[in-house]
């Protein structure tokens, strides 16, 4: 996102009330986030045929720019607000001019140290002034958007492109607001337009090709990418989205060179807090190949630095590279598909010796069998049992039938795969070996199958997030058949199903029992993570049926269709923030 919009007498009169006011601003710059040290301001010199408000004002105004140029926000503000003190005991001799470009850069002062409420106030006060001012309307879209209110951003893009049809930062940011708002073919129509204009412009065809992605146009998006390295070879971004586009592809080949060149460039991907300083940094840990915690909406609007490390195999980086943090984040979820990464994830841990929310070692002992032997026994709560074939076992009938453990229906998919692909419920000894002779390469779970029906025949999952010591209740999902997934349900056309969910998310424990409250502790206690979901039911007895633990699972904001779940999620990022901050430190 792209802001918009630099021997001595003794001062007597209107110039030393002031400065009075300058040093009184400064003198209270606690309540400015930005917090730096006071020095006392130098006063430039000033021609004497300016007006002493006019000398004075602009002084104040060159004092905050300088301040503002030099990363001195609080004390940027303190001139700009000092002056707009000044103006205010003389309204008769400062131009209306002069003061909208105060609110204005008082305005851009508080964007950088994350004051949102603040900036919006200063760009309304300029706009009320100076209602052309093309870059306040820009600015004040970026407000909006970066509070999460992408749909009023485009609004104020909008209108100030009508004073400014050009202006540049009001239509990339305008591109940024369509795509957050899932505008995706809107978004690409102005990119290409802003292409074709500009085609030497990197971030642009960077854009281009988030944009194609969205629009599952792969190939696309991959030449986009390449574009943008043509014009940047050390966009280390654009290199990431080619590693993991090549990795969707298939070609592992193309994409490990992809990563590896990325990481070359910028072993980090950094993502910057919305204010200035960031509260605090935090190191992020991945890996590419491996399946890990969706942490877009996570990190998103922090106020914290986020840098993130992408672990492409048992190697370990250089901790000098690494920089200043105060928390670490493993990311790296999926025990199945982790391997070797996640035991580098934990020396590396071990080695940084800062707090570490999901321990890589922890993480190793949630592949689906460990978990039903971790779970086994807490009272009320029922774990489907389950049986690992390994990759090359004898999958004959005669073979399976000396194997398992319960009788048909069962249910099997492959070892480290989420979601509803390559899951299916199987109802015979042939048919299981069919199913598991398809890939022979990789391991397979074969699960217990529990019928969860309810009594009006269609089938509950719940999701809640832990975190912390917090369970948070994150969805209902309602369908015809026992394989339920949100997504793939009806429930944006029934009307009954959302009032249901939206029953569930107010008061959970309307629908769940202090006993089941008491398993889902006892399974947060034996678990051991500090972040992770659990999909579960209720069986006809009231016991609670354990789906699947892990930290993989998805926590988004995109429900249009569902804004009854907007408080719901975004309580999961507060509470996922707080305990950040609890283990940084700073609470």
């Amino acid at each position: 996102m792209r802001l918009s919009g630099n021997g001595r007498r003794r001062p007597r009169g209107l110039e030393e009330r002031c400065l009075r006011a300058l040093f009184t601003w400064i003198g209270h710059r606690r309540a400015v986030p930005h917090q730096t040290k006071c020095h006392r301001p130098v006063i430039p010199a000033v021609a004497p045929s300016v007006p002493p408000a006019a000398s004075a004002l602009e002084k104040l105004i060159l004092l905050g720019q300088d301040y503002y140029g030099g990363g001195r926000i609080g004390e940027a503000i303190a001139a700009y607000q000092a002056g707009l003190d000044v103006a205010a005991a003389a309204p008769d001799r400062v131009t209306v001019a002069t003061i909208a470009r105060l609110h204005a850069d008082l305005g851009n002062a508080y964007m950088v140290c994350g004051d949102l409420n603040s900036a919006a106030a200063s760009y309304k006060a300029a706009l009320r002034l100076a209602p052309n001012l093309t870059a306040c309307w820009c600015n004040l879209g970026n407000v909006r958007l970066q509070s999460g209110h992408a749909q009023e951003a485009i609004a104020l893009y909008l209108q100030a492109l009508k004073i400014a049809p050009a202006h540049w930062p009001s239509r990339t940011n305008l591109a940024q607001a369509l795509m957050t708002t899932r505008q995706y073919l809107v978004a690409k129509g102005l990119l290409l337009e802003l292409s074709e204009e500009r085609p030497q412009d990197g971030k642009v065809r960077h854009q281009l090709g988030k944009v194609c992605h969205e629009l599952n146009e792969t190939e696309a998006a991959l030449s986009h990418f390449q574009a943008a390295i043509s014009l940047n070879p050390v966009d280390a971004d654009s290199l990431y989205w080619i590693g993991a586009l090549r990795q969707k592809l298939g070609d592992l080949d193309g994409a490990q060179a992809a990563y590896a060149q990325a990481a070359q460039i910028e072993p980090l991907i950094r993502r910057r807090a919305v204010k200035s300083p960031p509260d605090f940094r935090v190191l992020a840990l991945y890996a590419p190949f491996a399946g890990n915690t969706p942490a877009e909406f996570l990190f998103k609007n922090a106020a914290y630095d986020a840098d993130t490390l992408a672990l492409l195999g048992a190697d370990e980086p250089d901790l000098g590279l690494l920089g200043d943090i105060q928390i670490v984040v493993n990311l790296i979820s999926d025990a199945d598909q982790g391997g070797a990464v996640l035991s580098a994830a934990a020396r590396l841990a071990e080695r940084l010796g800062k707090p570490v929310i999901n321990d890589p070692s922890r993480i190793e002992r949630t592949t689906r069998d460990a978990i039903a032997g971790l779970l086994s026994g807490i009272a009320g709560c029922r774990i489907p049992r389950i049986l690992r074939i390994a990759a090359g076992s004898d999958v004959s009938a005669a073979a399976l039938a000396a194997q398992l453990p319960f009788a048909f229906p069962v249910l099997a998919r492959p070892a480290g795969t989420h979601g509803g692909d390559d899951f299916e419920k199987i109802e015979n000894l042939a048919a299981l070996a069919d199913f598991l002779r398809e890939r022979p390469d990789g391991d397979h779970y074969v699960i217990e199958y529990v019928d969860y029906a309810s009594a009006d025949g269609h089938f509950r999952k719940y999701r809640f997030i832990f975190v912390g010591e917090e369970v948070l209740s994150y969805h209902l999902a309602i369908g015809n058949g026992w394989k339920v997934h949100h997504a793939s349900t009806d429930m944006a056309n029934q009307p009954w199903m959302q009032q249901e969910e939206s029953a569930f998310l107010s008061d959970p424990h309307a629908v769940f029992a202090p006993s089941h409250y008491q398993a889902l502790h006892a399974i947060r206690e034996r678990i051991g993570l500090d972040y992770f979901g659990i999909d579960c039911a209720l069986d006809g007895a009231g016991d609670l049926i354990v789906f699947e633990v892990n930290a993989s699972m998805l926590v988004h904001e995109d429900n249009a269709e569902f804004p009854y779940k907007d408080a719901y999620v975004h309580a999961i990022k507060a509470a996922f923030d707080a305990m950040l901050r609890r283990r940084a430190g700073l609470d």
